[in-house]
């Protein structure tokens, strides 16, 4: 979905206001996700599992900063050749970018797997708790380049001034990762039950069916 109204020309304030209020929107239903998929943990795992996710949700966030500076850079270019009318030009700006940073992705989740032991210890992981956070922190990692790549996307999106598509993407990767939660924590119906992993594997599903999906939109508008 686009935006209705043209960045270039419309009036500054009015403009930037409905631009930034599904930017903000956004953003609350992350930090609603976080807190329910917290109260999911603790009530059916118990507190020793919902401190384990705090180291998880740590490194998850030092990550997702670290592409939005990556990202960032990317969305100026998009935004100045919108601006321009060089749609062309910003499509190459986002494939470089993508391509470029999808390897690291890749590499990030390869890597997160096989020393979540030793950056647990880092983090002076308590060893009641260090069993739990291993297991959640690596299916993290097997999540971050789904994770990753749709904050690229969502950036990208932005940067050629559409801030409802993000929005909408980012209420299904939400609303996915909340119903799926309980599901495969407990194993309910032919899910296998994960545990404290559970929640981390519901996460993944979630952003990669989020990002299967937006990238579906984005080719079938040619946008």
């Amino acid at each position: 979905m686009k935006q209705t109204a043209n960045l270039v020309t419309a009036p500054i304030a009015p403009t930037l206001l409905l631009f930034a209020l599904p930017t903000l929107g956004a953003s609350m239903l992350q930090s609603a996700n976080g807190s329910i998929d917290a109260a999911w943990v603790g009530r059916l795992l118990g507190e020793n599992a919902l401190a384990a996710t705090t180291n998880g949700n740590l490194i998850m966030f030092l990550l997702t900063s670290f592409v939005f500076g990556f990202g960032m850079a990317s969305t100026i270019l998009i935004g100045q050749a919108v601006g321009r009318g060089r749609m062309g030009a910003a499509k190459e700006v986002l494939g470089t970018a993508i391509g470029t940073f999808l390897p690291v992705a890749l590499a990030i989740a390869v890597l997160g797997w096989w020393l979540a032991p030793d950056m647990l210890a880092l983090l002076n992981t308590g060893p009641e708790i260090a069993p739990l956070a291993r297991a959640f922190l690596r299916v993290t990692f097997l999540a971050m380049p789904g994770i990753l790549m749709q904050t690229m996307l969502m950036m990208a999106l932005r940067g050629a001034g559409d801030s409802i598509t993000p929005l909408l993407f980012m209420a299904l990767a939400v609303v996915l990762d909340v119903v799926l939660n309980p599901v495969f924590i407990l194993g309910l119906g032919p899910a296998p039950a994960m545990g404290i992993g559970g929640s981390a594997f519901a996460m993944a599903i979630a952003n990669y069916t989020s990002l299967a999906a937006m990238l579906a939109y984005l080719y079938l508008r040619g946008h």
